[in-house]
């Protein structure tokens, strides 16, 4: 395909096929005339689902968002290594914001640089029962300040 034809027939199928509901910027999925769920222009997720590529695009644009809530919801955060901020960043993807502002004794002993205390009340939560493995390694990853 030449790069004049991908740009007409982009045009075209974003014309055409529309882009269903979006909300805050962002494409929903809906279900198309077919009975498809489908998102963006026209992709049907029910038998095509989307390549790894666009997952990990998808992946990595969440991690910054969950990366931009972390600090704009706890600034003091810009100063933890690494290992540490990716942490609380995957406890965010994981259960939100919200949930994650509910661990208040994890985050204060965190703000106050006592990472085995923030690991011991990590584990002593329900979310630790929930997600099993994952909250031992990250647990581990705040007492050592590597990845686990």
């Amino acid at each position: 395909m030449t790069p004049d034809q991908r740009i007409a027939l982009r045009n075209q199928l974003k014309r055409d096929e529309g882009s269903g509901i979006t909300k805050n910027g962002h494409f929903m999925p809906y279900t198309c005339t077919s009975g498809k769920l489908t998102i963006g222009w026209g992709h049907n997720i029910t038998d095509n689902g989307i390549k790894p590529k666009f997952a990990d695009l998808i992946l990595d644009d969440d991690m910054d968002d969950a990366a931009r809530e972390m600090v704009t919801r706890w600034p003091w955060t810009e100063a933890l290594d690494p290992a540490r901020q990716s942490v609380l960043i995957n406890m965010l993807f994981n259960i939100g914001g919200a949930r994650l502002n509910g661990f208040r004794k994890m985050l204060m002993a965190l703000q106050k640089k006592d990472y085995e205390g923030a690991a011991v009340e990590m584990l002593a939560s329900a979310w630790a029962e929930q997600v099993g493995d994952r909250s031992l390694r990250l647990a581990e990853q705040m007492r050592r300040g590597w990845y686990v």
